[in-house]
């Protein structure tokens, strides 16, 4: 499980130094199937039905679906590279760089405080979290706003494994609806901009 946090804000800082937006993409599928081998190393602390929910959530929908889409998003309106970031990509992963080592601090400081929690997921969900938002303020297009969005649900995910075993299945399904109204209304929208583009 450690191994795959790790390789987990690895993804984080390739996001964070790269500037296609197609390898977001295939980051944001990459953190879809760490999730996916977490909850497979964590299945015998769930029950059958929630575990299924989880892999279609993490396996079909963040690694498959969601991608899949995104791609065609931004294949059909020809968003092949993001504008330059408001900070450039050096400093970005520099900032990124300490907001996970000040993950870790918060992973020791739980580990003492409160060792009903894991604290390595604890930490580094909460600077996934930080770091998502980072993303979407350094970032312009509106693509990548949503991509950021995305990889803060994928935060979210990850501190609600750091702090229960089983997470409502409510919480999954909602976690469904959200993604699915985002990036349909990021596709509307996008195509929205690609027409007016075309207009002038």
């Amino acid at each position: 499980m450690e191994i795959l946090m790790i390789v987990f804000c690895i993804t984080m800082l390739i996001i964070s130094a790269v500037s296609r937006i197609e390898e977001y993409i295939k980051m944001l599928a990459a953190q879809g199937f760490i999730l996916f081998l977490m909850c497979l190393v964590d299945y015998g602390n769930m029950d059958r039905v929630h575990f299924i929910i989880m892999v279609l959530e993490t396996l079909g929908l963040k690694t498959i679906l969601m991608p899949l889409l995104l791609r065609y998003i931004v294949r059909r309106n020809e968003l092949n590279r993001e504008l330059e970031p408001y900070l450039s990509n050096y400093f970005s992963v520099l900032i990124t760089t300490v907001i996970y080592v000040a993950g870790l601090l918060i992973s020791f400081w739980v580990s003492g405080a409160a060792p009903e929690i894991r604290p390595l997921h604890f930490g580094l969900s909460l600077a996934t979290i930080i770091a998502a938002m980072f993303i979407i303020v350094n970032r312009k297009k509106v693509i990548t706003h949503v991509l950021g969005y995305m990889i803060l649900e994928n935060g979210i995910f990850l501190l609600s494994l750091s702090m229960a075993r089983e997470m409502p299945i409510i919480v999954n399904l909602g976690v469904f609806l959200d993604l699915f109204v985002g990036v349909f209304l990021i596709g509307v929208f996008v195509n929205k901009i690609h027409e007016k583009e075309s207009e002038n």
